[in-house]
């Protein structure tokens, strides 16, 4: 739990996470923490938003968290099912995705990420991860991508071991070099605060911290020299619905597949 408070680091991050959805109408989703906070959103603010995920779901609406894109849960509560190559050529190439929510192994300061091998040091094996799935096309053609992440120096690294996903790459020219016409990432939250890419460099910079979080804790997180804004201002707590929903999502969780 955070110090005086009656919700976790890890609560705060979800239901901030999910506020960030609100407005939006269709939502290409990750599996882990980005399908918690875009289940969050469906059940609170936005009960009409389509959550698509890339085994081909659409407008799903989970009674519990899905263990993976080819969770039953996902298919069963559909309105429609199509094929992998409908879901990516149709809807998220033809444009028809407000936002791709994604998450990371590491981020680095242009909010390029890598979920595809993590080095542990020379003379040791690499780390194999689960690779970088529907990501890429999700980050290079969805309007808008938001990603969440629990944030320390492993995660947020000067320099990424495999770029899977392209950000902003190594400034503000490259997306528009690779010919890439959507906005990118636009928000990164995590269990400490949030990021937003800066309109001119398009470095991520703090821009919001939890409720007892300060400046310093965020620095110490980040494994380069951070950019802070010069109004960083503090996330609301949440509510006790927020709450409420959450944790019923993560109870019938638990009941259903035997884990948190």
């Amino acid at each position: 739990m955070t110090a005086n408070a009656a919700w976790s680091k890890d609560e705060i991050m979800s239901v901030v996470a999910a506020r960030a959805l609100r407005g939006a109408s269709t939502c290409f989703v990750g599996i882990g923490l980005p399908s918690e906070a875009a289940n969050l959103a469906r059940a609170i603010h936005e009960p009409d938003l389509v959550l698509i995920y890339e085994s081909g779901t659409i407008g799903t609406k989970p009674r519990v968290l899905p263990l993976s894109i080819g969770d039953g849960e996902l298919a069963d509560t559909a309105d429609s099912v199509v094929s992998v190559p409908e879901i990516f050529a149709y809807w998220l190439q033809g444009g028809r995705c407000d936002v791709g929510f994604l998450s990371a192994a590491q981020v680095d300061r242009y909010a390029n990420i890598n979920t595809t091998v993590v080095s542990r040091g020379e003379g040791k094996p690499e780390v194999r991860l689960p690779g970088a799935g529907g990501a890429p096309e999700i980050a290079a053609h969805a309007h808008r991508t938001l990603i969440v992440v629990r944030h320390s120096t492993r995660v947020f690294v000067e320099k990424l071991d495999f770029v899977t996903t392209v950000g902003f790459g190594s400034g503000p020219n490259d997306r528009r070099d690779l010919g890439l016409t959507t906005a990118g990432p636009q928000k990164v939250i995590t269990d400490l605060g949030v990021l937003e890419p800066d309109p001119d460099t398009c470095e991520l910079t703090l821009v919001a911290t939890h409720p007892g979080v300060s400046v310093d804790d965020v620095r110490a997180a980040t494994g380069w020299s951070l950019r802070v804004s010069d109004d960083v201002v503090i996330t609301d707590e949440p509510s006790r619905e927020e709450l409420d929903t959450l944790r019923d999502l993560h109870a019938r969780t638990k009941e259903a597949h035997g884990a948190a």
